[in-house]
């Protein structure tokens, strides 16, 4: 099957690697010059362990492409994974200009019946937003739009979307269904499942996940405040909290709180929504 991922970031990059190991031709669209001709001469900018031999791998088994051309990768590739970023705006919604931006280029390029599928993480309603920016110039026989959420974690990121504990699809078709189940049947070999809803489920179930992880760790840091008042030990806590098979171990670890790139905007969105 011949993809293209739109967007060159974290996502894409891992997204597009793991699915070239997997035999697909992948063909990777950024609209930075610079960056799209680092990575064709082999340069990686981000560190994600295992990634850089299974990006070495498949450039040079030419499963593994990177073009600046749109239009070249929409002609050729029956799926479109949108995997473009979603900033924070200043009222904290995330901001959809560039996927938004990119559906509109795509309504005057597509030609031939794609599946346009939003890995990025984004609001409610926004597999609609697509859709109904395409139709402007576009019969609705030639797409679908999917939801695809990533629930990669940095640094085990190749091994997550290698061995992925379930993947969620958001599709209102069959045929697009049919499609995106047949893409991911070999990374769930193992039984994990692959689980189909309607679209605002899926783009909601991202929001939640992420939402409900910074919650664990917001919970443990307002537990250990309340056991330094006490006298109690959080470590102890936390483990016997975390024997609970209810509760499980992970994210209760009290600290300076949560980061990183995605649970403070996804936060924020949530809220928004």
């Amino acid at each position: 099957m011949t993809l293209s991922i739109i967007g060159t970031g974290y996502v894409g990059l891992v997204t597009g690697t793991c699915f070239a190991e997997m035999g697909n031709n992948v063909i990777c669209v950024d609209n930075n010059i610079e960056k799209v001709n680092s990575l064709i001469a082999g340069k990686i900018p981000i560190y994600e362990p295992g990634l850089e031999l299974l990006f070495e791998r498949n450039t040079k088994q030419h499963r593994l492409s990177f073009t600046t051309d749109l239009k070249e990768a929409v002609d050729q590739s029956e799926i479109l994974f949108l995997a473009l970023p979603t900033p924070p705006g200043e009222d904290g919604s995330a901001d959809l200009s560039y996927i938004l931006g990119v559906a509109e280029t795509l309504s005057g390029l597509i030609k031939s019946y794609k599946i346009i599928v939003n890995k990025s993480t984004v609001p409610v309603g926004t597999a609609e937003k697509v859709a109904n920016v395409l139709s402007r110039k576009l019969d609705r026989s030639l797409f679908d739009v999917v939801s695809n959420p990533e629930f990669l974690r940095e640094g085990v990121a190749v091994e997550d979307f290698m061995k992925p504990d379930r993947v969620v699809i958001g599709s209102n078709s069959d045929k697009a269904t049919a499609r995106m189940k047949h893409l991911y049947e070999p990374f769930v070999r193992q039984g994990n499942p692959i689980y189909i809803m309607d679209p605002r489920s899926s783009e909601m179930t991202k929001y939640a996940a992420n939402s409900y992880l910074a919650t664990r760790i917001t919970f443990m840091n307002e537990i250990a405040n309340l056991c330094e008042k006490v006298g109690a030990n959080v470590d102890a806590v936390r483990i016997g909290i975390g024997a609970d098979d209810r509760i499980g171990k992970r994210f209760l670890f009290a600290g300076i709180g949560y980061g990183g790139s995605c649970f403070p905007k996804d936060v924020q969105a949530l809220e928004k929504i």
